[in-house]
């Protein structure tokens, strides 16, 4: 479907998403920048207020009016424009609240991260956008502006990597427009933060569905949120042991945000989701936002698959290739000595016992990351 970039005005965004919540359509028709607005909302059943603040294009955030909100909560979607179950389940969060079918406990910011890029359904424009964030801590600075500096967000957007040095094409500004949204987000706020990142993987998965728990600087992985991840129907957690520049790693390092990288499935075009898959993903969020009680349970390691990463496997040639079929699955173990990847003249093979594969994709920019392994690991959450 062709979405032509309309002008529209504040207040017809405005009139539009009152008439109908669509925000997706609306960030869909606007890719590159839309007109800021804000209203407020009335739910049906509490009869609770709540203002909707539009920033930007695919940029939305719901606050409560007449409480203090304790959890201050993101929710991220189309960081890969073709990843569609995640923007069909933020969409229609998005709607209810819009349209005063949920009640908002807490605040929620809501992003739909690379427009562009849902458009064209592709993973993204001209570069991977999650390769693109901070990685290191910056300082808070002056929210007020919208001067955007290199200087002041010192992100994977801003150094000399992939396609060279600076905010060279729209990826980059996004990212580090989203940067700044998410600090102005949880800077304004108190209490927890949270940020979910919602992604679908490239090919299948043994488990389906499994989460990246963000590196977290010898601090301890926490038993509740892995909890809420098994609500979410997640049982399989991979433990990040190294910084790195996702968007969940940058709202875990820089305001302590509880965050992971969530993947739900195997990227489908829109309208072939079976969403009856994500019930659990849906409700447990539902929940989140509205402050219903979640039914977490007792922990009991039994209940996951554990993983760590062991190897990172970058393309350093432009001879690449993968030495095992298309339609291998992620967490696909092979025996130690196995080769993997052939990567120039080099072959790069497994070294331990039950070390399997994860994330695949031979076709990226040189110096960038094609490939990693995981191996099986007990942890202890407090």
């Amino acid at each position: 479907m062709s979405y032509p970039q309309q002008q529209l005005t504040a207040e017809q965004v405005k009139s539009q998403l009152q008439t109908n919540g669509d925000f997706l359509q609306l960030t869909r028709s606007h890719e590159f920048s839309m007109p800021a607005c804000s209203f407020e909302v009335v739910c049906t059943s509490s009869m609770a207020k709540s203002t909707v603040s539009v920033l930007d294009t695919g940029i939305i955030v719901f606050e409560p009016l007449g409480h203090s909100a304790s959890k201050n909560i993101v929710l991220s979607s189309a960081v890969h424009g073709n990843e569609t179950a995640p923007i069909e389940i933020c969409s229609e969060l998005i709607k209810q609240l819009i349209l005063g079918e949920l009640h908002l406990e807490h605040r929620t910011l809501f992003l739909f991260g690379n427009p562009a890029s849902i458009n064209i359904n592709q993973r993204f424009v001209e570069e991977n956008l999650n390769r693109l964030f901070s990685s290191e801590e910056f300082s808070s600075k002056d929210l007020s502006s919208k001067e955007f500096s290199s200087k002041e967000f010192s992100g994977g957007h801003s150094l000399d990597q992939g396609q060279g040095a600076g905010l060279i094409n729209k990826e980059r500004h996004r990212a580090l427009l989203l940067e700044k949204t998410v600090q102005a987000f949880f800077l304004q706020g108190s209490g927890e933060r949270f940020h979910y990142d919602l992604h679908t993987a490239i090919r299948g998965s043994k488990n389906d569905k499994f989460a990246v728990y963000p590196y977290r600087h010898n601090k301890p992985w926490v038993k509740e949120q892995l909890q809420f991840m098994l609500a979410c129907g997640v049982n399989t957690i991979l433990f990040s042991n190294s910084p790195t520049t996702t968007f969940s790693y940058f709202s875990a390092n820089n305001f302590d945000a509880h965050a992971f990288t969530v993947e739900l499935g195997k990227v489908k075009a829109f309208g072939e989701n079976d969403m009856t898959n994500f019930a659990e993903v849906t409700s447990s969020l539902t929940a989140l936002i509205s402050g219903l009680p979640l039914t977490l349970g007792d922990y009991n390691k039994e209940d996951f698959s554990f993983f760590e990463i062991d190897q990172i496997i970058n393309r350093q040639h432009e001879n690449f290739t993968l030495h095992f079929a298309d339609d291998v699955e992620n967490f696909t173990d092979f025996a130690i000595g196995t080769i993997i990847a052939i990567d120039g003249e080099q072959e790069i093979k497994t070294r331990k016992q039950g070390e399997a594969i994860i994330f695949p994709n031979a076709n990226v920019a040189i110096g960038q990351r094609a490939l990693l392994t995981v191996i099986p690991v007990e942890i202890n959450p407090e």
